[in-house]
């Protein structure tokens, strides 16, 4: 019911929606990712290097702190632990091997903190194929860390100068570039967005998540399902990845944080679920925050990795449907939330986990609830924003001395 149609839709929401200069390249990666991605040599080689030098499963880690405050049994999905810090290795991993398989010679991507230039950047490294990321002009500044390191690893960064210099730019640029260079070049699409197929292959290149949290639970608890499954959406990939094996299991309740700003009708957010329309944007069919003449209104977000105009389609689907709660995280609420978890459970999360933490307060939970969130990512990024907003949060939580 809530799977991808042999369409590439999610209900009303998803398709292919490229220029002709992109439609032989992207029918042909229809045609062919299923079986490659499902044949046993590519299976084998993807979880060795999963297992090997990504360093999975990734724990899931009783929070017993924190479930005492929130009275519900709260487990986190540990995907900051991952080799160079986040879920984003994952998917990285997956779509240059199958670039590799069609016989690519290059790869472009888009970043907006930069997590997925860094693991598109490593992943390259490894392969042995040079990589290019288009990151926002914006974002290159206040995500100053992840850029040297993709410089070193050998990636060209390519700064974003149009529109707001932020994540929508960056693919935009990106796109273009692929128009301009389709026969040879793979674009790593680093979120659950864009023309199909790539929401459903990122999904399912990071349905590891989901497939580790069930064997996991049942170790842990006795049962493969929890009560709650939560995570932060932006794009969608960790969020697509963390609820892939449970979409069509009713037990489970999904809560969803999407990027609420400075406030969700202050003009300055990216909760584009909550006030988006009916649109198309990067290819596919979803919810755009646009205005009434049907151009993309920018997006603002503390938080570089979720501050995009639009929704990946299956999210859209979701909300649509009611299968998923989505609600907007302020920038004050996401940065509590870090500074909680910080000093409850020594863990320093990215700004994007820190909107699905932040979800913990919003909900009421009962004591036997087990509750899985996915820390997507750390904070090592993130420190500069923390470090200017310590004061202002000097009193979650912390230590008695």
């Amino acid at each position: 019911m809530y799977h991808i149609d042999s369409n590439g839709y999610y209900g009303e929401f998803g398709g292919t929606h490229v220029p002709e200069t992109l439609r032989e390249t992207i029918d042909a990666l229809k045609s062919q990712y299923l079986d490659i991605i499902e044949s046993r040599e590519f299976q084998e080689e993807y979880h060795m290097l999963l297992r090997d030098y990504v360093g999975r499963p990734s724990p899931l880690y009783f929070a017993r702190r924190m479930s005492e405050k929130y009275g519900c049994r709260l487990y986190l999905k540990r995907e900051d632990l991952n080799h160079t810090g986040a879920h984003k290795i994952n998917n990285a991993i997956g779509q240059i091997l199958l670039a590799k398989r069609m016989g690519k010679k290059r790869i472009i991507a888009e970043t907006g903190a930069g997590q997925h230039g860094v693991a598109t950047a490593t992943a390259c490294a490894l392969m042995n194929m040079p990589c290019r990321i288009y990151m926002g002009a914006v974002d290159v500044e206040r995500q100053h860390m992840n850029v040297e390191r993709m410089k070193m690893l050998g990636a060209e960064i390519v700064a974003a100068q149009s529109g707001g210099k932020t994540l929508q730019d960056a693919v935009n640029e990106a796109l273009t570039e692929w128009s301009n260079h389709p026969d040879d070049t793979f674009y790593v699409i680093g979120s659950a967005v864009g023309p199909h197929p790539y929401p459903d292959m990122v999904a399912r290149l990071q349905s590891v998540i989901s497939k580790e949290i069930r064997q996991q639970l049942q170790e842990k608890e006795g049962r493969d399902y929890p009560d709650f499954l939560m995570a932060c959406i932006g794009g969608g990939s960790n969020a697509s990845g963390t609820i892939f094996h449970y979409l069509d299991d009713l037990r489970v309740k999904l809560v969803l944080g999407e990027a609420g700003g400075r406030g969700m009708n202050s003009g300055k957010t990216a909760a584009t679920i909550n006030i988006g329309t009916e649109g198309i944007l990067h290819g596919s069919r979803t919810l755009v925050m646009q205005d009434a003449d049907g151009q993309v209104v920018e997006p603002y977000s503390i938080s570089a990795g979720l501050d995009y105009p639009g929704i990946g389609p299956l999210f859209a689907h979701l909300a649509r449907t009611a299968r998923a709660t989505v609600l907007s995280i302020d920038d004050d609420e996401a940065l509590r939330a870090a500074f909680e978890l910080t000093r409850t459970e020594g863990i320093i999360p990215a700004l994007e986990s820190s909107h699905a933490l932040a979800l913990l307060p919003r909900c009421k939970f009962k004591p036997d609830d087990v509750v899985v969130l996915t820390v997507s990512g750390r904070g090592d990024k993130d420190l500069g924003t923390y470090l200017a907003h310590k004061d202002d949060f000097s009193e979650v939580d912390a230590p008695a001395r």
